[in-house]
């Protein structure tokens, strides 16, 4: 899957020497909590620095998880929502701003709930970066190969996974598969094949508007690409944005057999709509907290 990952990579313009930068985390502030300790941290991506939450357990694990919050254009959560190392995305709470657009003022209020104008930020994002020759979706995995840097700076290790929701699951699907450093990963709601989406007119998260992307690749491709780590994807009946996930892990499979690693490609397929349930939200967590030697992991319990 080398030249698979690297045909990825090229498309989407990433440059491999973006993975080596200095991890730059530091420490702003920090206090203990009921099993836990909540660090607030800061690193640095592309010359912007990112403020994130660090959840650190008070038993100290050899494991740490970058977590990528969902869409549901709730514009003003963003890092709040989620717990790890969790940082806004592009266009999310502190994030949130004109992106570079003048005629939007006045200027998005982080502070504030979401509103209308805070779509037309993030499309502004997406659309400026195409106008460009730039994709959005390369920003946001330069965003995670930053925080994969800046967390192994942080816990001391290079065992990081990633996981996500919705929006976040599709993120931490494509850091998964181009990112070798990405230990293991967990998608939720996210991984269904651009030609189901185009047959059924599902709505497309900007970030996937990707010119020409479904011509060569598919989701399939992306997963293949992960194996032979762990790779957890997790959909519901009832969820149009991973309509046909069991198709895609079905038509990825072969790829972690030929290379022994079966077990290391599960996925958990509930009753239920998109938003996250708490059975789901339960699965997700107890994956991503158990000690797999090596990271081959055993069959979810359903």
């Amino acid at each position: 899957m080398d030249d698979r990952r690297d045909a990825i990579r090229a498309f989407l313009g990433l440059e491999k020497s973006g993975l080596e930068t200095p991890p730059s985390p530091a420490v702003i502030d920090e206090a203990p909590h009921d099993g836990f300790r909540r660090k607030r941290v800061s690193f640095v991506s592309e010359g912007e620095r990112l403020e994130a939450l660090l959840f650190e357990p008070a038993q100290s694990r050899n494991v740490a998880v970058v977590m990528l919050h969902q869409h549901n254009s709730q514009w003003h959560l963003g890092k709040s929502e989620v717990a790890g190392l969790a940082y806004d995305s592009v266009g999310f709470e502190s994030r949130r701003g004109d992106a570079g657009d003048t005629t939007l003022a006045p200027r998005i209020d982080p502070s504030r709930g979401s509103t209308p104008q805070d779509w037309l930020q993030y499309y502004n994002h997406a659309m400026h970066r195409l106008a460009k020759g730039e994709l959005l979706m390369a920003k946001l995995l330069t965003d995670v190969a930053a925080a994969v840097n800046a967390l192994r700076g942080l816990v001391g290790h290079s065992n990081i996974g990633v996981a996500g929701h919705s929006h976040g699951g599709t993120v931490a699907l494509f850091a998964a598969a181009l990112d070798t450093r990405v230990a293991f990963a967990a998608s939720s709601g996210a991984v269904c094949s651009y030609r189901h989406k185009f047959g059924a007119g599902t709505g497309l998260d900007m970030a996937l508007v990707l010119p020409g992307f479904a011509a060569h690749f598919d989701f399939e491709d992306l997963v293949r690409c992960v194996a032979p780590r762990p790779l957890l994807v997790v959909s519901s009946e009832d969820d149009p944005y991973a309509a046909d996930a069991g198709d895609v892990v079905d038509n990825a499979r072969a790829a972690f057999t030929a290379l022994g690693a079966t077990e290391c490609l599960q996925h958990l397929r509930t009753p239920g709509p998109h938003a996250l349930d708490q059975r789901r939200f339960d699965a997700i967590v107890e994956w991503l907290a158990a000690d797999h030697p090596g990271y081959r992991v055993s069959p979810l319990s359903k």
